[in-house]
């Protein structure tokens, strides 16, 4: 993750805190206002100051895009109804007991500040500077990550992409004219689970009019920052450049006839309406050349007898052994417990979705040679050690594996938005932003 990014995506409660602070020291003796409350989900609340703080970030990176911002009024219920949903979900990681601990949100820290070439005391010192406090920037990170895996697990999982599927894609790439790109801007109008006809109506309505101000002359981009409940939002609604096969079949049926700069019409998902802008089109045919790693790995097992704790408690054994320099493929003929132990753990050379997520994860941030700690997938807990990689020509064998992988990644995109969606409208939520005075 790069730490920029990592830094969007929390700052907004962070700036907050940090001006708070400000405030506080500047005025000791000021009278403290008592926040407001603006939305209720479930047992927890939403402050206005809590919007506040993410409306005025939300703002300053629309200007750095140039993009004309909508109303603030408008910016806060779009804005208000992702903080909701991303409230949901942390409920929901913390009832199914989804969680990061201390030690893994350390090596979290530590790789944001290699791959922003300094140490973690020179991170503390940046934060510092841009008013950022630390201890709150961890605790942001660790609900990023615990997001990503609550994902992962509820979701992408649980994806099962047929042979017969991949068959039917390859097929239907074959008949293709060549591998075209596109570079598409999007903006979703999301329709509730079990909507109403009367909130059905209402939603296309909504859509039919972020179309027409767009037919009208304005700037799709800030069509999409006041319109677009997609995660692209803030980003005027780009989603960048999609091979063909990257796109779902009812955005690549629109877009294909269109020219740069054209719309399509509205289109209807399960999700809600969608309006489409080709930005730009490219050829795409080249040699398919992935990365691939040869790994090998101690696994132990969880079950009915063995718990999450003492699991954990082995491999962390095994790893001081490993730390103390007993040869890695020798303990892993005699504790591991997965088929591969016989070879020492040796897995071969694995290509990208070979592994589940959390191993692929874990092992592409090592380097050769080096041994990861504990990694927690649903096989149980391993230790990884990466003993070299190559960059591999699979035009031909690739196919299937590249097919498979963008299956699974649509498929799970579109579980992922269903899902929220269903989480969302399970949730007791009370909105009072139209309350306010």
């Amino acid at each position: 993750m790069h730490f920029r990014t990592a830094l969007r995506l929390t700052a907004a409660c962070l700036i907050l805190i940090a001006a708070t602070a400000q405030a506080q020291q500047a005025k000791p003796n000021a009278i403290v206002v008592i926040d407001r409350i603006i939305a209720v989900v479930n047992d927890e609340v939403i402050t206005e100051r809590e919007l506040a703080a993410r409306v005025d970030f939300a703002l300053r990176q629309l200007a750095q895009q140039g993009t004309q911002p909508p109303a603030r009024q408008i910016l806060e219920k779009q804005l208000l109804e992702r903080t909701i949903n991303d409230r949901v979900q942390m409920q929901h990681a913390r009832d199914t007991g989804t969680r990061v601990d201390n030690a893994e949100l350390d090596r979290a820290m530590v790789k944001i500040a290699e791959q922003n070439k300094m140490t973690v005391a020179e991170l503390r010192t940046v934060l510092a500077k841009d008013n950022v406090p630390y201890d709150k920037f961890r605790e942001d990170i660790r609900s990023e990550i615990t997001l990503s895996r609550l994902r992962e697990r509820e979701v992408a999982q649980k994806i099962v992409v047929t042979e017969s599927e991949i068959d039917n894609f390859i097929q239907t790439q074959l008949t293709q004219p060549g591998r075209d790109e596109f570079n598409v801007s999007h903006i979703l109008i999301a329709v509730p689970e079990k909507a109403s006809p009367e909130q059905l109506q209402a939603r296309r309505e909504r859509a039919e009019q972020a179309l027409a101000q767009i037919k009208g002359g304005t700037d799709f981009r800030q069509v999409a920052a006041a319109f677009s409940d997609g995660p692209e939002a803030l980003q005027g609604g780009l989603i960048g450049w999609r091979e063909t096969s990257r796109l779902p079949a009812l955005f690549l049926d629109a877009v294909r006839p269109l020219q740069a700069g054209q719309l399509t019409e509205l289109l209807r998902s399960p999700n809600g309406f969608h309006i489409l802008r080709l930005n730009e089109r490219r050829g795409g045919a080249a040699p398919i050349v992935v990365q691939q790693t040869r790994a090998r790995h101690i696994l132990v097992k969880t079950n009915e007898l063995v718990s999450e704790t003492e699991a954990r408690n082995r491999i962390l054994a095994l790893k001081d052994r490993l730390d103390n320099k007993v040869d890695f493929a020798e303990l892993a003929r005699a504790r591991s417990e997965d088929t591969s132990a016989s070879r020492g753990g040796d897995l071969n050379w694995l290509s990208p979705g070979d592994t589940v997520p959390e191993f692929e994860r874990a092992m592409d941030e090592l380097k050769p040679g080096e041994i990861s700690g504990p990694v927690r997938s649903p096989f149980g807990w391993h230790l990884i050690q990466v003993m070299e990689r190559r960059n591999q020509d699979m035009t031909q064998e690739g196919q299937r594996m590249n097919a498979r992988q963008t299956l699974r990644e649509r498929k799970t995109d579109e579980a992922y938005q269903e899902w929220v969606r269903q989480l969302r409208d399970r949730a007791y939520v009370e909105q009072r932003l139209e309350n306010r005075n």
